[in-house]
């Protein structure tokens, strides 16, 4: 229950695949056939048919950056508000690239990572359900770190080596990423959502600016105020709405 820390480390244990068609995929038919817990991490060195939000795809050059996806026991949320999971995954993220990066680190709702205008990373969070109750969650992560260039989005994604100018080892970052991940974690069931959830917002992509957003057909202008305790984007455009996730589309510039 909530207010009592989970004791099993995220990252324990830990798994390398030379190959696999998505992390996530591959650790969800750990789960359900039983051969994986809470906890356990599966780090791909090449993915070839990565999974992203929406039904879109996530590629990665071979060996050059983190793919990673990890098991996490939800039970605990089932009375709470599942957007935890979306606080706790990418702050963890921002945890790790602030010891590289420091600054001008954003979260782009629900759950992109961003470095000034252009992302960083992503993350793809699938739910097992039994019975109707919410159980596990696979959180994927996928971070560029050593991409020398983008040829389908080359002003709108960036690799730390591209910011820093050096290459990272992508094997030891996902480690240092599952220690950032259980710590997280653990404040997440010792019940301080409320305090993640403002820092979340801190990270807010945009927050505090005008966006323009697609909902539908319709273009509009809108301030992005925040994002509330179930998830939702709270912004104004006249009166105050309040979107869920897929329901409005970003339109960068």
């Amino acid at each position: 229950m909530l207010g009592l820390p989970v004791k099993t480390m995220i990252g324990e244990p830990f798994i390398e695949l030379s190959a696999v068609n998505s992390t996530n995929i591959y650790a969800m038919s750990q789960l359900q056939a039983n051969l994986a817990e809470h906890g356990a991490a599966f780090f791909a060195h090449h993915q070839f048919d990565g999974k992203g939000q929406r039904g879109k795809k996530w590629q990665a050059s071979p060996s050059k950056n983190l793919i990673l996806s990890v098991v996490i026991d939800i039970k605990p949320l089932a009375t709470g508000p599942i957007f935890g999971l979306h606080c706790f995954s990418t702050l963890a993220c921002i945890d790790l690239l602030k010891s590289i990066i420091r600054d001008e680190l954003f979260i782009k709702w629900p759950n992109d990572i961003y470095w000034r205008d252009r992302k960083a990373g992503g993350i793809l969070i699938e739910t097992v359900f039994r019975e109707g109750i919410p159980q596990f969650a696979i959180v994927g992560i996928g971070l560029n770190i050593n991409e020398d260039f983008f040829p389908e989005l080359p002003k709108k994604a960036v690799s730390v080596k591209q910011i820093t100018g050096k290459e990272h080892h992508p094997v030891a970052l996902a480690k240092q990423l599952c220690g950032h991940l259980h710590n997280r974690y653990q404040r997440l069931m010792a019940g301080n959502m409320q305090e993640e959830l403002l820092e979340f917002n801190q990270y807010l992509f945009k927050r505090g600016e005008i966006v323009k957003l697609r909902k539908n057909n319709s273009l509009t202008n809108y301030l992005i105020k925040g994002v509330n305790t179930y998830g939702e984007l709270v912004a104004e455009a006249g009166m105050t709405h309040h979107f869920k996730f897929g329901e409005v589309e970003w339109i960068m510039p």
